[in-house]
């Protein structure tokens, strides 16, 4: 095991990638990849059993929401305590969590024992765990890299997700249609088992604070208090609900869709998805570009539009050559806009309440996508 400090590393800062010169950072980031692809196969494997077994739209809505809600209930006490705990132990405790889950899927699954309410409540479980990791595994980046590589850092994180939700759906779909759906949540277990082995590698030296130690009560409150102030903040948390609720409309209904109204299997739904990633990864490399040209205001306004014409596409038409073209647009879109707000939410507050206010974006984005979801499936 290698101590991964980042005041122990001063490579040159020579571009976005430099930042996966540093080996801790590097062994970090491929563990989080793969893990974001193992819980895109999870989605996938989930949404699709629940269509097979019930072949209903709200149920299948549920499972999505079951992955989101917790988000909304967890994440900004899981941002407190992220910035209040050794975040170590914290990871560790949370990838362990995850890990069980997924084995105890996959076992119920190989005995012919997952019913419905018992996917559900799996894929809460999952998203609970998920919830509380999410502003640890953002906040560890600055101890893992020196402060001029933080930027690239940062956008290697945002690159990670997006390859993800590219290839994580497309080899969901392989595995439940090749495989079945016990070697897809078999396979995210997997994936939480290195991120566990990686991090039990990780030698954090915690930095002293000339703070004195902030209690979760105190902290919470802190968060909120200054929240309900920042009329900026407020701005970008209402704009980002008005979204995410009726974005998520294509998440929810887009398996409904493809097996029920075009007799499509696991491997077609799976690259739709995939076509909403590479639409996502696309969006991300263009962003820099496009933002140096428009203003913000005006691309997240023609991004909303973009998106509005991809939900029009999936109601209007039934092609298998047509589709994957509105996933694209879906995906550019969707990056744009989701990019965009994060920006906002990051620089409307300052930064010793920046976590906190960052576990509020999250917080609105999933309720919209919890409510958009059992909403449209309803």
């Amino acid at each position: 095991m290698v101590n991964a400090s980042a005041s122990q590393h001063s490579p040159q800062v020579d571009g976005a990638w430099s930042p996966l010169k540093i080996r801790m950072f590097r062994s970090i980031w491929l563990a989080i990849l793969a893990s974001n692809i193992g819980t895109w196969v999870n989605d996938v494997a989930a949404a699709w059993v629940m269509a097979e077994r019930t072949g209903s739209a709200l149920m299948v809505a549920l499972v999505q929401s079951a992955t989101t809600v917790p988000i909304v209930l967890l994440a900004l006490a899981a941002g407190t305590l992220a910035d209040i705990v050794d975040r170590r132990k914290y990871l560790l405790f949370t990838q362990g969590w995850m890990l069980l889950v997924a084995a105890a899927t996959a076992v119920l699954t190989a005995l012919d024992l997952l019913t419905p309410q018992l996917l559900v409540l799996l894929t809460f479980c999952m998203g609970c765990g998920a919830a509380m990791a999410m502003p640890a595994q953002a906040a560890i980046v600055s101890e893992l890299v020196p402060q001029p590589m933080l930027p690239s850092a940062v956008a290697l994180n945002s690159i990670g997700i997006n390859i993800a939700r590219s290839i994580g759906p497309a080899i969901g779909g392989v595995i439940v249609a090749q495989l079945g759906a016990v070697w897809a949540f078999g396979f995210n277990a997997i994936t939480f088992a290195a991120m566990l082995f990686v991090v039990w590698g990780w030698k954090r030296d915690p930095k002293a604070s000339s703070l004195p130690p902030e209690g979760f009560g105190a902290g919470l409150k802190a968060g909120l208090r200054y929240a309900s102030r920042a009329g900026r903040l407020q701005a970008v948390l209402i704009k980002s609900a008005g979204f995410f609720f009726f974005a998520a409309a294509m998440n929810a209904m887009l398996p409904v869709v493809v097996r029920g109204q075009m007799q499509g299997g696991a491997g077609q739904y799976g690259v739709l998805l995939g076509c909403i990633g590479i639409g996502a990864v696309g969006g991300a490399l263009l962003l820099p570009k496009l933002r140096a040209r428009l203003d913000r205001d005006l691309l997240v306004l023609l991004a909303t539009l973009s998106l509005a014409a991809s939900l029009a596409g999936l109601a209007l038409t039934r092609s298998w050559y047509v589709l994957p073209l509105v996933m694209l647009v879906n995906g550019f879109a969707w990056i744009t806009v989701l990019s965009s707000l994060q920006i906002a939410a990051q620089t409307a507050v300052p930064a010793w309440v920046r976590a906190r206010a960052l576990a509020l974006y999250i917080m609105v984005f999933s309720a919209g996508m919890a409510a958009g979801g059992l909403s449209w499936g309803a």
